[in-house]
């Protein structure tokens, strides 16, 4: 799209170069005789960046679009390639750098329109490492918190639908890594601290995909531990909203073989819950 008239370009400054080279001048010329960028616009030196992206060079891209904010930070051109900058770094998977980069042209220029979008690349350097349940979930909460800010400060940009899906994907992420542990507690029979980790998620995480789970291992903790008023309260909230699951009709069997019914007793954290999701203040 821009090489050849970029090449023509180069060319041009190459040749003057050279002549001025011949003539015994080495302006512009390094001691191993490579041409500096100095001699080159900032212009020429996003051009040749853009052409680096283009052939997914992002690292070169990226060399580029930061010298421009070097030699010419005041200029126009080091706005457009700090962005630039920062989105090629991100290409190439350099999380950290992409991260600094996008939090610069926030600090810089918190009012441009490019403003959501550096914040939104801040998101997404955390966001994309968070693809394993296994891994430290330090990097989904600071995921959370980024995609929050593009959600809160930029409402009407381009990016804040694209946010909101990020941020529900996320917070279902945090859910899942809790089930995980949850189910391997519950595997070995550490009622207690299998109990811990699904109440978190039905407390906290209430609105993903995992709280028909969570409620059904909880009746499955509590009546291995013999609190059959806790089992049959977890069971209740599961007849209330999760009538359709297979999550429902598991403890439907485990509590009635036991001659137990589905309903809320005694006054317990679960039966709170329950009293709060027949006033419609929990689903």
């Amino acid at each position: 799209m821009f090489g050849g008239w970029f090449g023509a370009r180069i060319l041009g400054t190459l040749l003057i170069l050279g002549v001025l080279a011949g003539c015994g001048d080495k302006t512009g010329v390094t001691a191993d005789g490579e041409f500096a960028l100095e001699s080159f616009t900032p212009e020429q030196i996003f051009e040749r960046g853009e052409f680096e992206l283009a052939r997914s060079k992002y690292e070169d891209a990226a060399y580029y679009f930061s010298e421009i904010e070097r030699l010419y930070p005041y200029s126009s051109w080091a706005k457009r390639a700090l962005i630039m900058q920062a989105f090629s770094l991100h290409q190439g998977k350099d999380y950290p750098n992409s991260r600094s980069a996008a939090q610069r042209f926030i600090d810089f220029y918190p009012t441009d329109e490019d403003a959501a979008y550096a914040q939104y690349l801040l998101a997404l350097s955390y966001y994309d490492q968070i693809d394993e349940v296994g891994r430290d979930q330090g990097l989904t909460y600071q995921a959370l918190q980024s995609l929050r800010t593009v959600i809160e400060v930029y409402p009407d940009s381009e990016y804040t639908t694209s946010a909101i899906l990020k941020f529900d994907l996320a917070f279902d992420h945090l859910a899942s890594k809790e089930m995980e542990v949850g189910r391997y507690y519950l595997r070995r029979d550490h009622y207690s601290s299998a109990i811990n980790r699904f109440r978190v998620v039905v407390e906290d995480f209430q609105t993903t995909s995992h709280t028909p789970e969570a409620l059904h291992r909880l009746v499955e903790a509590y009546l291995s531990l013999g609190l059959t008023n806790e089992a049959q309260t977890a069971g209740a909230i599961l007849g209330y909203n999760y009538q359709s699951t297979q999550w429902y009709e598991d403890s439907y069997k485990l509590l009635t073989s036991q001659g137990l019914a589905m309903k809320s007793k005694g006054n317990n954290w679960l039966s709170q819950i329950y009293r709060q999701t027949l006033k419609g203040q929990w689903i």
